[in-house]
């Protein structure tokens, strides 16, 4: 995998649950759209409505595809409306990066 899109969310912090259950379902939704799931991460100390998505792809190319196939895929569909009716959602924001490889996966072994 080449680039990340990093996901910042604002979410409503009493809705966390619910966010909860939508990162689920894109552990279903992301791998059979073609991205591959990093994870995704709730807030747990500290500020409590903040989330992430971490999604990682091998080209701006292959991202483009898999927003197609993801504007076409029922599940996807149905969880974006979701969020919207349950308004859990307050903020998003996308960046790429760029891996550099010989710090990836990296243990202290």
């Amino acid at each position: 995998m080449k680039i990340t899109c990093i996901i910042r969310y604002q979410i409503d912090p009493f809705q966390r649950e619910a966010f909860q259950q939508y990162a689920e379902n894109w552990s279903r939704i992301i791998p059979r759209c073609g991205g591959h799931l990093v994870g995704y991460f709730l807030p747990y100390e500290g500020t409590n409505d903040i989330g992430w998505g971490l999604i990682a792809f091998d080209s701006l190319a292959a991202y483009e595809a898999y927003k197609a196939r993801l504007k076409a895929d029922p599940e996807a569909r149905e969880n974006f409306k979701m969020a919207q009716t349950k308004r859990m959602i307050l903020r998003e924001e996308r960046n790429f990066v760029e891996i550099v490889e010989s710090t990836f996966g990296r243990c202290p072994c």
